[in-house]
């Protein structure tokens, strides 16, 4: 029988570390200095993202779906693994709403055989459309579990209770960090997400479409501080275990921030008002004391050099995809 390696020397498991977070969470785990396995399915996640740590020796891909077994000797396990976008998920409810809770059982099953941490990322969306503004962790929400949006949110839901009945039940070592809205680079230019959607709507010149009448909020965290949070709290004490909302708690109305994104991309689009999406929450903002009590952390980078900088990034891609099909066309 093959022994275990010491817990210090064994490697972390990012589940999804393709995708837009999880990529960011290798690149930063890598420079800290850690061994990296990668675990993703390549469905919503690119292996664009994480091309750049290709040559690391620290670091290897895996493919496989989290919904199947799988075993790793690891020491510490981030469950990044789900669609995340309201697209990606709703293509495939079914298939979203299994990723939650399978991929939660089968990390849970390998930090406990391994002895490991597993850290999950959960999501604000377990609030729904909040009556409690802004949010702390122990308002227990207003999902609509029929809804469109319940694949998602019901998913993560019971992510949460799977991870807290084996911290009951086997004293399994968890963590459970709730994500408010994030963006920055590596963002897809599809995926549907408001930060993503406005700015891609800017650079082409298109129609910036707001859904509903525009006053509804949202708190807006960038990437590298949603990142920073998470590293700490995968490094706290065993009796840190959770729920921690993890987001900004800065909240802007998406008419102010279509006509900053406007104001930054120097753009000739238009803002348009659609139909409300069904289930749409009104406000999103996190009470982000137990992150600061608990963890020392708190957003730094502000909003508008946040987007200064996904924006730098989205105009790269678009002017190599336009490179791309000019040279194809020719």
């Amino acid at each position: 029988m093959q022994m275990a390696q010491p817990q210090s020397s064994r490697p972390v498991l990012v589940t999804g570390g393709a995708g837009f977070l999880g990529s960011h969470l290798c690149e930063r785990l890598l420079q800290d200095g850690r061994d990296v396995i990668c675990l993703d399915d390549f469905s919503t996640g690119r292996r664009a993202n994480i091309a750049h740590l290709a040559t690391s020796q620290r670091f290897a891909v895996v493919e496989q779906d989290v919904r199947e077994v799988y075993h790793a000797d690891v020491s510490l396990i981030f469950n990044f693994a789900s669609p995340a976008s309201p697209p990606d998920y709703q293509r495939d409810p079914v298939g979203t709403l299994l990723t939650g809770v399978l991929g939660a059982l089968h990390g849970l099953e390998v930090a406990r055989l391994n002895g490991a941490t597993i850290v999950q990322s959960s999501t604000s969306e377990v609030y729904g459309d909040p009556l409690q503004h802004p949010q702390e962790e122990a308002y227990c929400g207003n999902v609509n579990p029929v809804g469109p949006r319940a694949c998602y949110d019901e998913g993560k839901r019971s992510a949460e209770t799977l991870l807290f009945d084996y911290h009951r039940k086997y004293g399994t070592d968890i963590k459970v960090g709730r994500i408010f809205n994030t963006y920055g680079p590596r963002m897809r230019l599809d995926d549907g997400r408001v930060v993503s959607n406005f700015i891609v709507q800017a650079l082409t010149n298109k129609d910036i479409t707001i859904y509903g009448d525009g006053h509804q909020t949202r708190s807006l965290c960038y990437v590298d501080d949603l990142i920073e949070a998470f590293v700490r709290f995968s490094g706290a004490g065993k009796d840190v275990v959770g729920p921690i909302n993890l987001g900004n708690p800065v909240e802007i109305p998406m008419i102010e921030l279509a006509e900053l994104v406007l104001e930054l991309t120097n753009s000739r689009s238009r803002i348009v008002h659609l139909a409300a999406a069904v289930d749409d929450p009104r406000q999103r903002r996190p009470d982000i004391s137990r992150a600061r009590e608990q963890l020392g952390w708190e957003p730094k980078v502000a909003l508008r050099a946040g987007l200064q900088r996904t924006i730098q990034y989205f105009d790269g891609v678009i002017g190599a995809q336009h490179d791309r099909a000019s040279v194809e066309v020719a």
